[in-house]
């Protein structure tokens, strides 16, 4: 069988069963129609979703990184986290918290985790299902979870995250977050109610539906976006007038031509290397500019 092309109606099917409805019988119905049988649906599915088998780009071995597995004070109970340091460091760093999609802490963003620290940072992974006993390793488990997350804790544990790497003694007391999906959503969210992190990275992340709370924004903003991004980008004028109107200090990229997920490399077909490496290059220049 000659594999079906990927349309744009396929990835967006997939948005929506992987964002909203969480329910996976439609989407193989909706997909089988779309794709004609369900040989091809069954072949297109796994290209639209992430192979962990992929996620290792920089070695969980790296001599290079110091990498462990910490618990740490979550805003009520404890938290898990996956925190990676440049193996020989002289001096201290600027940390980054990297924050998951809504698939939990899998080993794609623990590798992100390591490309960060190889670029001159403290990166801290945390477990955001933490409370939910942790992320499973059934990625539909999962994403069930984070239904069941409470939202206010979930804030004071990205707010305890902060407080924990203002003083780790590798940092030097400057704190960044870069998340991505439900990971972006919480970036902005975290901006929003931790004044004391210095910088925020969001890849198509949610914005924040409290206008009157952006003007509590101590945090530089630097925001991805992806162009077929429908579902998100509906937000993004309302964000940029907010921001503007409350004098943060932001920046806006919306990628031509990409899907949501396109950093995601685990991901065959949203993942797009040219928006990647772009906005990877920005992100860090960003970090290195407000974290030094």
């Amino acid at each position: 069988m000659t594999r079906p092309a990927i349309t744009q109606a396929m990835i967006d099917a997939y948005d929506e069963y992987t964002h909203l409805t969480l329910d996976r019988r439609h989407f193989m119905e909706t997909l089988t129609k779309l794709t004609g049988s369900a040989a091809a649906a069954a072949v297109i599915a796994p290209m639209l979703s992430a192979n962990q088998a992929r996620a290792a780009i920089v070695a969980e071995d790296d001599t290079r990184l110091k990498a462990e597995e910490i618990t740490y004070p979550g805003g009520a109970g404890e938290m898990k986290g996956y925190l990676v340091q440049p193996a020989e460091n002289a001096g201290k760093l600027p940390t980054i918290i990297v924050i998951h999609e809504n698939r939990g802490l899998n080993p794609h963003i623990r590798d992100v985790a390591r490309h960060i620290a190889l670029e001159g940072f403290v990166a801290l992974a945390p477990d955001y299902l933490s409370p939910l006993g942790g992320t499973p390793p059934d990625e539909e488990k999962a994403r069930e979870m984070f239904g069941q997350l409470d939202a206010a804790q979930t804030v004071a544990n990205g707010v305890a995250t902060v407080a924990f790497l203002k003083g780790h003694e590798s940092g030097n007391g400057k704190v960044g977050a870069v998340g991505f999906c439900w990971g972006g959503g919480t970036v902005n969210l975290l901006a929003v109610n931790a004044p004391d992190l210095g910088a925020g990275v969001a890849y198509y992340g949610a914005q924040p539906k409290d206008e009157a709370a952006i003007a509590n924004i101590k945090a530089a903003l630097l925001l991805h976006y992806a162009g077929m991004d429908e579902r998100i980008n509906a937000g993004i004028d309302a964000y940029k007038a907010a921001l503007t109107k409350a004098g943060k200090d932001f920046e806006v990229h919306v990628y031509d031509g990409a899907q949501h997920a396109f950093n995601n490399d685990t991901s065959e077909a949203r993942y797009n290397k040219e928006a990647a490496d772009l906005a990877w290059g920005r992100t860090i220049a960003f970090f290195k500019e407000k974290l030094a």
